[in-house]
């Protein structure tokens, strides 16, 4: 029997009220024999829990009876010094809740984890916005993520990569997304078919960004039903995956320099990193000589000349040859007197 697993099952009970000794069990993991002999040792210790006997009994918690957090270890309270997020949380309208929802937490904890907690307040901010832009601007995220809670469903007018690029969509917007300092909905689009995803089913799941939502009204107060089993984590894990696999369509053979490789971690995504290093080796000529995943040769050669000098392209040929072409141009523009 442990401290964490009475805290365990006195908070269940006040989450969710009733709940029978085999629900018990298979939340804590323990044997419905360990639930009774943790119920009698609450009761003995003066926790108002009881049991009522019968097909809709279970075991409950006085009405009214409410637990302070005396029951948290030191890193569970740090972390959840680190859990609220103001910039995110503001932008969500919910603000003035996680500061409000901070206090109670601080006023629950006992006086050693209160003091351990604003330490780490202290000491460690998160900043989950983007190095070198501007925050995006989302004025309709509010109301989009209020949506997605009562399950309302919304006509937009997006604004996509694609001709014609501004859309009318009707979304049932089932999850918000914060990556990287964008904001993402995830929304089944009724009018649109599972076909023209690539998928199964009567209507396609499909992320899109809040920004690009460039007007927004609820249509008609119409509730829509969740997708049985629908996983937002798992869904935004596959999306990424899928969205990688499709954006690298080729490869490129690259030399670097030893300074070039030095910089190369700082200039371009995980995905290329990770390939990068997976595939380098020594260049008999000097440097490292490694492959990386390319969108396409337009694109790849706008991020070589990004990435400065002492990177050389082998392979595809017509990549090097672009950024050959491009360079020349560059070098004949630059080589131009000024005429003014």
């Amino acid at each position: 029997m442990t401290a964490s697993r009475l805290l365990s099952l006195v908070l269940l009970l006040q989450n969710r009220g009733r709940m029978t000794a085999r629900q018990l069990a298979a939340e804590l993991e323990v044997s419905v024999r360990t639930v009774y002999r943790d119920v009698d040792a609450l009761s003995a210790a003066g926790v108002p829990v009881y049991g009522e006997p019968g097909h809709a009994g279970g075991f409950s918690l006085v009405e009214g009876y409410r637990t302070r957090l005396t029951g948290l270890h030191g890193a569970e309270a740090d972390a959840l010094a680190l859990a609220g997020l103001p910039g995110p949380a503001s932008e969500l309208g919910l603000g003035a809740d996680l500061a409000a929802a901070q206090l109670k937490l601080d006023a629950a904890l006992p006086p050693a984890l209160r003091e351990r907690a604003a330490r780490v307040r202290e000491r460690f901010h998160l900043d989950t916005s983007r190095w070198y832009r501007e925050a995006e601007q989302v004025p309709r995220l509010t109301a989009v993520a209020e949506a997605v809670w009562h399950r309302r469903t919304l006509r937009v007018l997006y604004r996509r990569w694609a001709e014609p690029q501004e859309v009318e969509r009707e979304l049932c917007p089932l999850g918000i997304v914060l990556k990287a300092g964008i904001w993402y909905v995830v929304a089944q689009s009724p009018g649109r078919s599972a076909d023209d995803a690539g998928g199964a089913g009567a209507a396609a799941v499909r992320t899109y960004r809040v920004s690009q939502i460039l007007r927004l009204t609820d249509a008609g107060g119409e509730v829509f039903e969740r997708p049985t089993g629908f996983d937002l984590a798992e869904y935004w894990r596959d999306w990424v995956a899928a969205f990688d696999a499709n954006r690298f369509r080729g490869r490129a053979v690259l030399r670097l320099s030893a300074q070039a490789w030095r910089r190369f971690p700082e200039q371009v995504d995980t995905v290329v990193l990770d390939a990068a290093e997976a595939h380098a080796h020594p260049d008999p000529r000097g440097g490292v000589r490694t492959v990386v995943p390319i969108e396409s040769v337009e694109h790849a050669t706008g991020e070589v000349l990004r990435l400065g000098p002492g990177i050389e392209v082998l392979e595809p040929p017509e990549l090097r040859q672009a950024v050959a072409d491009a360079a020349h141009a560059l070098l004949r523009l630059h080589r131009t007197p000024d005429p003014i």
